[in-house]
């Protein structure tokens, strides 16, 4: 775990001191539904809602007239009823296809860290038998996705302002050894993105 993070954080501060163009940073909001991938995801517009949050930061590897290659640093909250309290940070590499000027669609793929906080009483029985409260701070967890999505530029210029909804694939693991091994998340994410000043 530490190893990951120490990793982690290597990556961004060399992205931070980048000389790359076209950096920008995100908001959005989310909603988190267990399912299989690509499974029910009407839910994540009718319920059940377990809702989260993500910021983000991303530059252009390589740009042409309509294509970008991206690569973005996210971390963000996410709150799952009766499940747990999920902290993702992780990384995406991606394409941008820019068909016209104001509309953009864009597919990622991405690994990282999930720390995982039990939503939950967990319990620990002693030498005894009797039962103390054993939750701690959480335990580390691996975490790949893939996501696609679109943005629409609020006008014309380079550095414009953009909203975007995308929707992501998320696997977590080791989630529970015994029996569930790897968690898939379904999310929807519904943001603002905002590029830096040339």
């Amino acid at each position: 775990m530490r190893k990951l993070l120490l990793l982690l954080g290597v990556a961004l501060s060399l992205t931070a001191f980048s000389q790359k163009k076209n950096k920008e940073v995100s908001i959005a909001v989310t909603n988190n539904h267990t399912a299989y991938p690509f499974a029910s995801f009407s839910k994540l517009f009718t319920g059940p809602y377990h809702p989260g949050f993500e910021l983000g930061y991303s530059f252009d590897w390589r740009t042409r007239k309509k294509h970008d290659w991206t690569q973005a640093f996210h971390i963000g909250y996410f709150y799952h009823r009766f499940v747990q309290h999920g902290i993702p940070i992780y990384t995406q590499f991606g394409y941008r296809y820019r068909p016209w000027e104001r509309i953009n669609f864009n597919a990622d793929i991405g690994a990282g860290y999930m720390h995982s906080i039990p939503a939950t009483a967990v319990l620990k029985a002693n030498d005894n038998g009797d039962y103390s409260k054993s939750k701690g701070i959480g335990r580390g967890q691996a975490i790949a996705n893939f996501c696609i999505g679109a943005r629409y530029k609020l006008d014309k210029t380079t550095n414009s302002p953009a909203v975007f909804i995308q929707y992501t694939q998320q696997l977590q693991t080791p989630f529970i050894n015994s029996y569930v091994p790897l968690l898939p998340y379904n999310t929807m994410a519904v943001g603002f993105v905002m590029p830096f000043k040339k």
